[in-house]
């Protein structure tokens, strides 16, 4: 398992900001429960590495690496859990925590940050690259972030390598949907349909016509004006993840793949580089509010092709 020491982060951050207090109290809150999570789903995939099949996976047992981080900028910094292991060929579960200021460009896009452009922020990130084809790439994040005004954003989306799995009536998109759907409906019955299209219109390549996988959900600047129903909501995405992912992999890990099956799962891979360096907001964000290098292009795929 991995250190426990290496996850533990203090909840507190040494922040020099004029938001008042009770945003500063949200933001640690949202950071000990991002930091929760990451725990157990590092034991979870950790848990799925030790059972796979030796006959199709006979290298060594991985194990997540924790890299605490600093900040260069602002204050704060994160956790990085990084995987290179025998049935996660890549995998990044990551947190991180920020008090710092917008610079100008990224303020002019930011709600409350032409009043004010200091900001905390918090969130969890992962990327799952399974070594098999016949178990689907997955992403999830959800996050917190403050200015003069707060919210949450978010989601998770699921990625097959093979067309044959890449359809909306394939057993595991039906799983996977059902779990985010039944993560929205409690709060909102609305909710789950309007981030469905919402993620189908994000994750899409237009220079390819195609979406990048089977969709999920996403949100974005999610404040309905009761704080703990958004946190609770977020939350509920998260261990939304982390009941239903597993039970896709175990659904896979034990099916034989070709090596008709790894060229596709490697071209795919290569619509996922094209999709994460041209238009992906998240990417962006990281690298110009001066997040780690090494956690935000984590998500790249440790092999793809182009044809």
């Amino acid at each position: 398992m991995a250190s426990q020491k290496a996850l533990r982060g203090s909840s507190k951050l040494n922040m020099s900001t004029n938001l008042p207090p009770e945003i500063l109290e949200r933001r640690n809150r949202a950071k000990i429960w991002f930091e929760s999570l990451q725990q157990r789903i590092v034991a979870e995939l950790e848990g799925l590495e030790d059972e796979a099949p030796a006959d199709l996976y006979p290298d060594e047992n991985g194990r997540f690496d924790m890299r605490p981080w600093t900040r260069e900028t602002g204050t704060g910094g994160g956790i990085g859990g990084h995987l290179k292991g025998r049935l996660f060929e890549k995998a990044g579960v990551h947190t991180s925590a920020a008090a710092a200021r917008f610079s100008p460009e990224m303020a002019a896009t930011m709600p409350g940050a032409d009043i004010d452009p200091s900001y905390v922020s918090a969130s969890i990130s992962l990327i799952i690259h399974p070594r098999s084809p016949r178990v689907p790439t997955v992403h999830m994040n959800t996050r917190f972030l403050s200015t003069a005004e707060s919210w949450f954003g978010g989601g998770a989306d699921l990625t097959p390598m093979l067309d044959a799995q890449r359809t909306q009536d394939a057993d595991d998109t039906v799983l996977f949907h059902k779990a985010m759907e039944d993560a929205c409906t409690p709060f909102d019955p609305d909710w789950y349909a309007k981030y469905k299209a919402w993620c189908e219109e994000y994750f899409f390549l237009p220079h390819r016509n195609e979406m990048r996988g089977v969709g999920g959900i996403f949100y974005d600047r999610h404040n309905t004006g009761d704080f703990e129903k958004d946190f609770a909501f977020t939350q509920a995405v998260g261990e939304a993840f982390l009941d239903v992912y597993p039970k896709i992999v175990r659904h896979h890990m034990d099916e034989p793949w070709t090596e008709a099956d790894r060229q596709e799962q490697l071209v795919r891979r290569g619509r996922y580089v094209e999709f994460n360096l041209l238009y992906d907001r998240g990417t962006m964000f990281g690298l110009k509010a001066g997040g780690n290098i090494e956690t935000i292009l984590s998500s790249m795929p440790p092999m793809a092709a182009w044809t």
